[in-house]
């Protein structure tokens, strides 16, 4: 077993957050990389002690790689702001990764590289190796686990990914069948996420070469064949990149399988380095998609 701390605003909702990762073995909230000896809640709360509200997390590395992990702590962050994460602000509610095994250093550094090229502006993000932690009082640990309705600043559904990936893995097992795997899969992400659509598009052979084929969905009538490079999904195979629309109606050459889709996230599906399909997920209302559904759902496909 591993461990890094991992500050990321609030730690009542990261700490919820981390539990629910596959990999992830323990948890425990305090502060980390302050000045004043044992501090309590309260004294941190004020801002005058240089403590950053924290999440120790046990992980196993076999499972759960270091890099992955430190991708999912950025997905629940926004990495741009500086001691305000949500509606939480102060230095306490600062954002950083520390490390007790020097070892972790160039891992973590890579990763920042990767996000860091994501965004024009710098990361507000610490990258620092842990000078001190002291664990929270009881009341703190697992507080959304005894406090359901509590305050979190993070959306509900950055909860609910990890527990489907997590039920997904278990659900497929070693069925090696892809017809059965993706009607399952359908049918999970739909129960689990409430989505409009949810389902998938193979590619398969057409008149004029190849086209994505309508696979195992769970939803209303879509439509049957995409052709490379149109719309929404046949865009995400040809570009082999995930893509997010908030709003359909203002993509271009976007395919109108049904009027009540208003927003739809497609995550391409690579076997050997070639796109082989595409998983379509519509949502009924505008904007229900961002990089958090981007990169659980990437996740998924993976598992896939």
């Amino acid at each position: 077993m591993k461990e890094i701390y991992l500050a990321g605003g609030c730690f009542w909702g990261a700490e919820h957050y981390f539990r629910n990762i596959e990999g992830v073995v323990d948890t425990e909230v305090g502060f980390a990389n302050g000045d004043t000896p044992a501090p309590t809640y309260d004294q941190v709360y004020t801002d005058t002690t240089g403590y950053a509200e924290t999440v120790r997390v046990i992980y196993n590395p076999d499972g759960l790689p270091l890099d992955e992990l430190l991708r999912a702590f950025f997905c629940a962050i926004d990495p741009l702001s500086l001691n305000k994460q949500g509606e939480d602000e102060g230095t306490r509610y600062r954002t950083g990764i520390y490390y007790t095994d020097s070892a972790d250093l160039p891992i973590a550094k890579k990763v920042f590289e990767e996000i860091q090229a994501e965004y024009s502006s710098p990361l507000a993000v610490e990258l620092l190796p842990l000078k001190n932690f002291f664990v929270a009082e009881g009341r703190h640990q697992d507080y959304l686990v005894k406090n359901p309705d509590g305050y979190c600043h993070l959306p509900i559904k950055i909860f609910r990914y990890p527990r489907l990936v997590s039920d997904l893995r278990h659900l497929l097992g070693d069925e090696p069948d892809l017809v059965a795997r993706l009607s399952n899969a359908a049918a999970l992400i739909k129960e689990k996420m409430g989505f409009f659509w949810a389902g998938f598009y193979l590619v398969g052979p057409s008149d004029n070469g190849k086209e994505l084929i309508l696979g195992p969905f769970q939803g209303s009538v879509a439509c049957m064949r995409i052709g490379y490079g149109r719309g929404v999904c046949g865009t995400a195979w040809k570009e082999a990149r995930t893509v997010v629309v908030p709003d359909v109606e203002e993509f271009p050459g976007h395919i109108a399988c049904s009027s009540l889709s208003r927003s739809e996230i497609v995550v391409p599906i690579e076997r050997g380095g070639e796109v082989t399909g595409v998983l379509d997920i519509d949502s009924a209302e505008l904007s229900t998609f961002d990089h958090i559904d981007a990169f659980w759902l990437e996740r998924l496909v993976r598992i896939l």
